[in-house]
């Protein structure tokens, strides 16, 4: 019985190896560096045309405090080095006024804020080996709605925020007990934007690519994906702090630089999630 277990349990180790290795393989034979590049330099464009189209939906329905919340929810999981300096240049650019939703500047910020999903998309077709057979038409109108629903999804939490205090107040008030629980949920904001997080590498494993995959089949991918994202930012945040010299190597442009590296290193942990679900895809097959 135990050498049985053993050998299930070597069985078990080489089948991970082949997995992790297969994974590994094809990231670098299907140029999943350049991929990265692309699905980083895609991000970095898209973050600003996305948050104008938002504040501008949040201001048409007259959420104020919108920019800031979702300044948070966004920036609140990169590196503090990184996501301070960006994250005041994007509070600035959203302060201003641009005359209501429909306006071109903001269609056109809707459009320009899809591309980055439609980098995803590509990225992640690649990883899982399928072939786009849907139309331009279909995916682009899919990459505008997921920019919409992140939107209001946005504007849903910033709502829900707003009335945090008032609910924190009730529940003291009523439960005192609750104290020590909600002294636990000062960092509300960084949990908000690790759920959704969650929730969006769900949504884009699930529905972007070609093909169908079970809720199953891409929870691997996603969790590793996290794992290493957390991983990552703490190795990078350090790394700023002690060894770097982007500084002095890129002057003005330093904090731009940095984010796209930081981009970078996300953009291929993403893709080598979704390599690993089509490694363990494979090897059920």
């Amino acid at each position: 019985m135990s050498g049985g277990h053993e050998r299930r349990q070597m069985m078990t180790g080489r089948q991970l190896w082949k997995v992790i290795w297969g994974a590994i393989v094809h990231f670098n034979d299907d140029d999943g560096w350049a991929m990265a590049s692309h699905v980083a330099l895609s991000t970095l464009l898209a973050v600003f045309p996305f948050l104008i189209f938002a504040t501008a939906l949040a201001s048409y329905v007259g959420a104020d405090a919108f920019a800031d919340t979702a300044v948070h929810i966004i920036f609140d999981t990169w590196p503090k080095p990184i996501a301070e300096p960006i994250s005041q240049q994007v509070l600035e650019v959203l302060t201003v006024n641009r005359g209501g939703v429909l306006t071109v500047s903001v269609i056109a910020a809707a459009f320009f804020a899809s591309n980055g999903v439609e980098a995803l998309r590509v990225s992640l077709n690649r990883a899982y080996r399928v072939s786009e057979r849907r139309s331009i038409l279909y995916n682009r109108a899919q990459s505008l709605g997921f920019v919409i629903i992140a939107a209001l999804i946005l504007l849903a939490i910033s709502f829900l925020l707003v009335l945090a205090p008032l609910l924190t107040d009730f529940t003291r008030k009523w439960l005192p007990w609750s104290d020590e629980l909600i002294a636990h949920l000062d960092n509300w904001r960084v949990i908000v934007a690790v759920i959704v997080l969650f929730v969006g590498l769900i949504v884009c494993h699930r529905w972007l690519p070609a093909g169908y995959r079970t809720f199953r089949s891409i929870v691997p991918g996603v969790m590793v994906t996290m794992i290493f994202w957390m991983a990552g930012a703490l190795l990078f945040s350090a790394y700023l702090q002690r060894f770097s010299t982007y500084v002095a190597t890129y002057a003005g442009l330093a904090s731009i630089m940095i984010a796209l590296i930081f981009l970078y290193i996300v953009a291929a942990i993403f893709i080598l999630g979704a390599e690993l679900n089509a490694s363990i895809l494979a090897e059920r097959e």
